[in-house]
């Protein structure tokens, strides 16, 4: 069996928090405006990550990726995630 078909996939969504400012949604959208596109009102950036993962991490992959967004890919404080997992 091929090990890329072994693989389980995740797609971790991490945006700020609402009420948080996002200077750079800001200046996208300033842009935009600039380059003609009215009514275009807020901008929010945000990041994706892409994992691809073996499940024989001891561990549910919910409870994987959970644990990897929340020690290493987000700032609780500010931002907040979601996640997809395929297989």
């Amino acid at each position: 069996m091929n090990k890329e078909n072994q693989l389980t996939r995740a797609v971790v969504y991490v945006k700020l928090k609402d009420g948080v400012l996002d200077p750079q949604g800001s200046t996208i959208q300033r842009a935009l405006e600039n380059m003609g596109y009215y009514g275009i009102k807020e901008v929010r950036s945000g990041k994706v990550f892409e994992i691809a993962f073996q499940q024989d991490q001891g561990k549910k992959p919910e409870e994987l990726i959970d644990e990897i967004c929340k020690k290493l890919l987000t700032n609780p404080v500010i931002e907040k995630y979601n996640f997809e997992i395929s297989k």
